[in-house]
């Protein structure tokens, strides 16, 4: 097999898993997952429910890749839309890992879960943009260039892909 180097940029999309198809926060997630496929970035996500599977679906859609890290050692528990199942059996420990897997972390809505994930985020000094979720504001050595609000999600995935620096 020949050596392939080709740096790919991995997006972490982070929010509620408890969200209504074709409500207004499942088509942020799903028009997120389309814009990170149509820029040629890995989707990565918790794998499961909610924003995860709609922005899952919407990468698909486009035929992006997406990898779901999962919380439980069933690999069955990912939603259809993800294409690389990493069963963890971690519970909400995996959190840590979907935002050290990437590049930036667009956060959608969410609840306390996805407030854990803002948090690994901001300790792993990882690009952090906010679509409809959590306040966040820089404290003590958070660089004020790693925190950005977005008003859409296709300005969501642009300030996530500028703030990405990969050779």
């Amino acid at each position: 097999m020949k050596d392939i180097n080709i740096p790919l940029k991995k997006i972490s999309v982070i929010g509620g898993n408890r969200i209504e198809e074709g409500s207004d926060i499942y088509n942020m997630a799903l028009l997120v997952g389309k814009n990170i496929a149509k820029n040629g970035a890995v989707l990565i996500c918790g794998g499961l429910s909610g924003v995860m599977e709609a922005a899952c679906k919407g990468a698909r859609e486009e035929g992006g890749l997406t990898i779901g890290i999962l919380p439980s050692t069933d690999e069955d528990t990912a939603n259809k839309w993800v294409d690389i199942k990493i069963p963890t059996g971690l519970g909400y420990a995996r959190n840590s890992l979907v935002v050290l897997c990437s590049h930036a972390v667009i956060a959608i809505n969410g609840a306390e879960g996805t407030l854990s994930e803002i948090g690994y985020a901001l300790t792993f000094k990882k690009p952090l943009i906010g679509l409809d979720t959590w306040s966040v504001r820089p404290y003590r050595d958070i660089p004020r260039k790693l925190i950005k609000n977005a008003g859409s999600p296709e300005e969501a995935v642009v300030l996530a892909l500028n703030s990405i620096n990969i050779k």
